[in-house]
């Protein structure tokens, strides 16, 4: 490679991740949540978007926060967008996402049902970011969402559970640890690679029929590793790579979920694939 190419990649990179951090900062500030129909009931789906987008947060994420840049980018596209907390624990404020994940789903369930019965769509769609794009899939498997959910949408979704870089595999070198974990935060000890939550959630296949499914990932994830494993197996799943659409994008786990325009343009195409458009580094202006 030539001396200037040398200099010009990293440049290059660092410009975009510049960008991509800039532009939803300046959107979120524009664009309060009252203003731009974020959560407003009295907002009915349009022949265009006939669905209605639930948004579902991370561990240690809350219905404002993680979507401060993602629901005003869907809402300026003519969507009705939902969020909702769900996971928290007695006595522990503003943190959600870490009580046990099957009455997470249940609190997702009924979620879903106000949005439907509020808005009169038959169906929604679920764009969840890390443990929001995997604990949906038990709603959609075992609490009958399948019949009212279209399409999950997962940015950098644990599907199949994290190692954190192999530390969670040292858990049984310290007695009690795993136990402690359990009692105190089971929203995380069921995201642990091999937990009987997981086994339970993925036996029989990671999908059921009739609902799209896309998991948008990024190799740079440090909290969901290997990053693949965030992948699914179906017949109607799209797994994408982040930095296959634009090989600069540097978002890892957290960023992927509350900045990166790139990730949320392919996030519209999965929303409305009859009217998707390439997603690539340029998408960062769209």
């Amino acid at each position: 490679m030539l001396p200037w190419k040398r200099v010009l990649r990293p440049l290059a990179a660092l410009l975009l991740t510049a960008t991509v951090a800039f532009l939803p900062a300046a959107t979120a500030r524009a664009d309060s949540a009252p203003s731009s129909g974020w959560n407003n009931y009295s907002c009915k789906p349009s022949a265009a978007h006939p669905r209605p987008v639930v948004l579902v947060h991370g561990t240690f994420g809350n219905s404002v926060d993680n979507w401060l840049a993602l629901a005003p980018y869907l809402t300026s596209r003519g969507y009705c967008v939902f969020s909702l907390d769900y996971g928290q624990l007695p006595g522990v404020p503003f943190f959600h996402g870490l009580g046990p994940i099957d009455k997470s789903a249940a609190q997702l369930q009924v979620f879903v049902d106000k949005v439907l019965a509020t808005t009169g769509a038959a169906k929604v769609d679920l764009v969840g970011h890390s443990q929001g794009g995997m604990m949906p899939r038990y709603y959609l498997k075992f609490l009958g969402g399948a019949a009212k959910v279209n399409a999950l949408v997962g940015l950098a979704p644990d599907n199949h559970g994290t190692t954190l870089n192999g530390l969670t595999k040292l858990l049984p070198y310290f007695p009690g640890a795993e136990d402690l974990l359990t009692a105190a935060t089971p929203g995380l000890a069921d995201q642990i690679a091999g937990s009987a939550f997981l086994t339970k959630l993925n036996a029989g296949g990671d999908t059921v029929p009739g609902v799209h499914y896309t998991v948008i990932a990024t190799k740079y994830d440090e909290v969901v590793t290997p990053y693949r494993s965030g992948f699914l197996s179906g017949s109607d799943v799209r797994n994408v790579l982040l930095q296959n659409l634009c090989a600069l994008d540097l978002s890892e786990h957290v960023a992927i979920g509350i900045l990166d325009r790139i990730a949320y343009h392919e996030v519209a195409n999965a929303l409305d694939p009859a009217h998707a458009s390439r997603t690539n580094c340029a998408s960062v202006f769209s």
